[in-house]
């Protein structure tokens, strides 16, 4: 062999010495290649002299799908954990990944980025969330639907209803030493909403038709929770017929379509519609209504020239002061009220300018008295059902109360044999893996 040859391999037993003086030691974390898949474990070059051992205990903790794509050449990261035996290091994916959760938990705690997280179990002191390989922790301090003065049954029951639901987090501690992981949904609530409200709103089109949910009322209308923002229904653009309080209509909880009638993005408001999604009683009113046709209505507004009366809901025709009374009448309200019924004939009917006029006068003596003995009769029939159910509730009275201690007994059994609540203790809700 020549002295250049000698040389050569001098220099490459150098290097490779150099090289084998940075194996990495146990708790590092390293890049290998995978170079065989094999019952007895996956095979790794991690570029020094020893190959790295991917032992079936470590690969058991991985999900199916994560080892099913485990593939020969694929470039993975791995922790070190035994430098020990001569032939081969052995090293773990599952704690290399799940040390790169650490890493990540900590670069939120210090973004302060908001995540979102599905709630998989509580205990006495809150809710718990998966966060990668790790266990996050929620404090019930940090829950926005709980509080502190809040008894313990009814904190166990708003922390089961948590389960399987998505919260909007920040994390507040990371401390890999303890396993402690610790995140807010308070913190992370308002800046969650503003969020998603901006979202919302950059995507949102007036005349777009929208699924929501009642989540409030007023006296001036309903807002709807659209999914990231609230919008409001005006209390007239509730239905087409008059509404005096929006719980006439819907309730808290009801899921409702809505019309976005208009947008304000620099006050962030939106202004929805109801009845623009039902039928306009207007579109048909020629089909139900004649000239000259008797009809029952409601006095809804009285006004200098007359009255308004609403004959199906949606529909308000105008009583003129010329058609109140053959003579002249001076004070509407000398001859009618508002919330008196009338037995009143269509004289006009204008369906595209939603007009139609009513007359009293021309309602004549005999259909005024045949009107008047049939609301009598009606009455006196509805108030004799009404005697007769009365009769009936007092009879069945007992057999309700048996049914209702049924019920509880059945109630208490339910408790009894309900299966305790999950517990996991907040020392340990970060991880159930030791580094």
């Amino acid at each position: 062999m020549s002295n250049e040859e000698m040389s050569f391999l001098d220099q490459m037993e150098e290097l490779l010495d150099q090289h084998d003086y940075a194996t990495p030691e146990v708790g590092d974390i390293r890049t290998g290649i995978i170079v065989a898949v094999t019952p007895q474990g996956v095979i790794l070059d991690l570029g020094v002299k020893r190959d790295g051992l991917v032992p079936p205990s470590d690969l058991a903790k991985l999900e199916p799908g994560e080892r099913e794509a485990l593939h020969v050449n694929d470039e993975i990261n791995v922790y070190i954990v035994n430098t020990d035996q001569p032939d081969s290091l052995t090293v773990s994916i599952h704690l290399a990944r799940l040390n790169q959760d650490w890493i990540e938990a900590e670069a939120l705690l210090e973004s302060g980025e908001v995540i979102e997280a599905e709630v998989i179990g509580y205990n006495k002191g809150g809710a718990i969330v998966p966060y990668g390989r790790l266990r996050g922790f929620i404090p019930i301090s940090h829950l926005v639907e709980l509080s502190p003065g809040m008894n313990d049954r009814k904190r166990q029951q708003r922390l089961a209803k948590l389960r399987g639901e998505k919260l909007p987090l920040k994390v507040i501690e990371v401390n890999r030493r303890r396993r402690r992981l610790v995140l807010s949904q308070r913190d992370a609530q308002r800046e969650w909403e503003e969020k998603r409200k901006e979202e919302l709103l950059s995507k949102l089109q007036e005349g777009d038709v929208l699924a929501g949910r009642v989540s409030g009322l007023r006296d001036f209308g309903i807002f709807v929770d659209l999914g990231g923002a609230d919008g409001l229904v005006h209390i007239s653009e509730l239905a087409w017929h008059r509404v005096d309080h929006p719980r006439e209509v819907v309730k808290v909880g009801d899921e409702i379509e809505v019309y976005v009638l208009k947008l304000d993005r620099s006050d962030q408001r939106i202004s929805l519609s109801r009845k623009r999604l039902l039928p306009n009683p207007w579109d048909t009113v020629e089909e139900r209504y004649d000239m000259n046709q008797l009809v029952e209505g409601t006095v809804t507004r009285i006004v200098d020239y007359g009255a308004f009366a609403e004959i199906e809901p949606g529909v308000e025709g105008l009583l003129h002061v010329s058609q109140l009374s053959r003579g002249n009448v001076e004070n509407v309200g000398e001859v009618v009220q508002e919330g008196e019924t009338h037995l009143l004939r269509v004289v006009s009917i204008d369906s595209q300018r939603q007009r139609i006029g009513l007359s009293l006068k021309a309602v004549t003596a005999t259909e005024q008295i045949e009107w008047m003995a049939q609301r009598e009769a009606a009455a006196a029939e509805a108030a004799a059902e009404a005697e007769a159910e009365a009769e009936a509730d007092v009879e069945e009275e007992p057999a309700v109360e048996v049914e209702v201690a049924e019920a509880v007994e059945t109630e208490a059994e339910e408790v009894a044999e309900a299966e305790p609540v999950e517990e996991v203790s907040e020392e340990t809700a970060g991880s159930d893996e030791e580094e």
